[in-house]
């Protein structure tokens, strides 16, 4: 536990040049709150107690702004920056060491019972107010710029931008 709050702010230093010191990260970044709360909430899903989890989600989303179903997985190194307004949908996976900036969502498409929310690889980088939506992947480190659309799937390495998204850089295929 300790070795992953120790990786959490070694992340905000790595990222904002604002965070000062433990005691900054600690309170006054949303994000850690939020996390905080989830990581509780996560257990109680898993262990099949849904209620007590989203009472402590929403809970945790009227304090930060930022929502985050407790049926989510997300990974290590996770950096919200500007949380307000970001939504991580209940079947979202989410690789380490990811950026999502302000006013991201990561949502579903229909009411089916299946995954229905993205997955998001190690190291991807998502600009604020992107949606991505359904049950599609992108891929290790690719980017999503601001405010785009995204309904199919990113190659790793890749950069999307637009409405709807398109990859605007590939990625490199090695030979």
């Amino acid at each position: 536990m300790f070795a992953g709050l120790r990786r959490q702010f070694a992340r905000v230093k790595e990222l904002d040049p604002a965070a000062n010191n433990a005691l900054h990260i600690l309170f006054l970044y949303p994000h850690m709150t939020a996390l905080f709360y989830y990581r509780i909430a996560h257990f109680l899903y898993t262990v099949h107690l849904p209620f007590l989890a989203r009472l402590i989600s929403n809970f945790a989303r009227f304090l930060t702004g930022i929502e985050i179903h407790p049926g989510a997985n997300i990974g290590k190194g996770l950096f919200i920056d500007h949380g307000m307004g970001v939504v991580i949908g209940e079947t979202a996976v989410i690789g380490d060491d990811v950026l999502l900036y302000h006013q991201v969502t990561l949502g579903g498409l229909g009411n089916q019972k299946t995954k229905r929310h993205p997955t998001l690889k190690n190291g991807v980088s998502v600009g604020a107010g992107a949606k991505i939506l359904g049950n599609i992947t992108i891929g290790e480190n690719a980017r999503i710029g601001a405010n785009a659309v995204v309904l199919k799937d990113i190659a790793a390495n890749s950069t999307a931008v637009g409405m709807p998204a398109r990859e605007v850089i590939k990625a490199q295929k090695k030979e």
